[in-house]
């Protein structure tokens, strides 16, 4: 690997007690900065070869709704382990899909801002915050550890 993307998924609607954080949808805004940060994608060239997204709904519709601007886009893998991970979960994860040129990856912070802040700074303890949407585009310098990445761009919606 690469590339790496990652996308926070979009702003998602509040919880409702009976249906709880898995099942939170989009909000009509959120909506919006999905499709958003996909065309942003689509007109910067960033294509990924291999799309993981947790499997929340909010994840899923931000995937779904992103990828829709690029032309032949992967079929997203909806992958549990995503859902509440640290930032050391999702390297290894991320360890597994490494004969993919380029991985988007989708998911939720806190584990995204400090997987950023891992792979750039080699540290998760001082991150930087990453909004709904938002999205990071890192080039990797060799194998995926701590501190061996370079933030190309970053994305907000």
């Amino acid at each position: 690997m690469h590339e790496l993307i990652l996308l926070r998924h979009a702003e998602a609607v509040p919880i409702e007690p009976h249906d709880g954080d898995r099942q939170r949808a989009l909000s009509p805004r959120g909506e919006q900065e999905a499709q958003a940060a996909g065309l942003w994608l689509a007109t910067h060239g960033l294509r990924p070869e291999r799309v993981l997204s947790s499997p929340t709904r909010r994840t899923d519709e931000t995937t779904r709704l992103a990828l829709a601007a690029i032309d032949n886009a992967p079929v997203p893998q909806l992958v549990e382990e995503i859902y509440d991970a640290t930032p050391g979960e999702l390297l290894v994860l991320l360890d597994q899909h490494a004969d993919a040129g380029t991985v988007m990856l989708v998911g939720h912070n806190p584990g995204i801002e400090r997987l950023v802040a891992l792979l750039v700074e080699g540290r998760s303890d001082e991150f930087r915050g990453m909004p709904p949407g938002g999205m990071a585009v890192l080039h990797l310098d060799g194998a995926l550890e701590p501190g061996n990445a370079r933030l190309d761009a970053f994305w907000s919606p």
